[in-house]
């Protein structure tokens, strides 16, 4: 007869729980940051901060052969958002203010698809950032499981916010602006809408305010991510656990 001692079969050690107050208090920041993400964005969403720049007559100063310091009496202003802006035509009389929306008085003038999909993709971020925001203030005050509430609901819609919004959504909102404003000349479009007599040219522009804070949103995101993960919280995103041998027979008698 030979006695086998029984195999050790104790449990991993389980992984160091955050204190109550510093998780409070990370969460809760990170719920304020994620909550000025969705509210700079939907801001800057509807502003008309996104381009601004100065506009040439150019019909007019080629009429009185204008140069240098001459020019600044033909040199308007241009600004405009996603939905609205402002013109004002300068052709050595005087300046024309008017103002402008996209729709419905530009849709012959710009390229529609692509001015809905930045549309589209700034939504996108409200709503993630929006979603993101509630879980953290869930994790701060409420009583997360290992659930979609929890750890895992935490990580899951971080990672889905940083990466839709920050890494795609913001990334794409500020491409395909910079598209449309460089690649199809949306500011020349826009100056010279619904001109017969006079010729406009862009002159300066420059990218304003409103375009700026979608990257803030992206680094915010950023900045999210790596408080959590930097305070100590398990990422939930990991394999499985080796099964533990079953328990028989304590001995195995011969």
């Amino acid at each position: 007869m030979m006695l086998v001692p029984r195999l050790s079969c104790d449990p991993p050690s389980p992984p160091p729980v955050m204190p109550n107050r510093q998780k409070q208090i990370l969460f809760s920041v990170s719920g304020v940051l994620g909550f000025s993400c969705a509210l700079m964005a939907a801001v800057a969403t509807g502003l008309p901060f996104w381009v601004t720049g100065a506009v040439l007559c150019r019909t007019g100063a080629e009429l009185v052969n204008a140069t240098g310091a001459e020019l600044d009496k033909f040199l308007g202003e241009l600004n405009y958002g996603l939905f609205h802006g402002q013109r004002v035509k300068q052709c050595g009389l005087g300046g024309r203010p008017s103002r402008f929306s996209f729709f419905p008085d530009l849709l012959s003038a710009i390229p529609v698809v692509l001015h809905v999909f930045v549309i589209f993709f700034c939504g996108v971020v409200i709503l993630f950032s929006s979603v993101v925001t509630g879980f953290f203030f869930f994790n701060a005050f409420g009583r997360p499981y290992e659930t979609l509430q929890g750890p895992l609901g935490l990580y899951l819609w971080s990672f889905i916010s940083c990466e839709t919004s920050r890494g795609l959504s913001s990334c794409l909102v500020m491409v395909l602006f910079a598209s449309e404003v460089n690649i199809h000349h949306l500011s020349h479009r826009i100056a010279n809408f619904n001109e017969v007599n006079f010729v406009f040219q862009t002159y300066t522009q420059r990218y304003d305010l409103c375009f700026w804070l979608f990257f803030l949103v992206f680094l915010l995101h950023g900045l999210n991510f790596s408080l959590i993960r930097l305070a100590g919280v398990q990422f939930p995103f990991r394999g499985g656990k080796e099964s533990a041998p079953s328990g028989g027979a304590a001995d195995l008698m011969y």
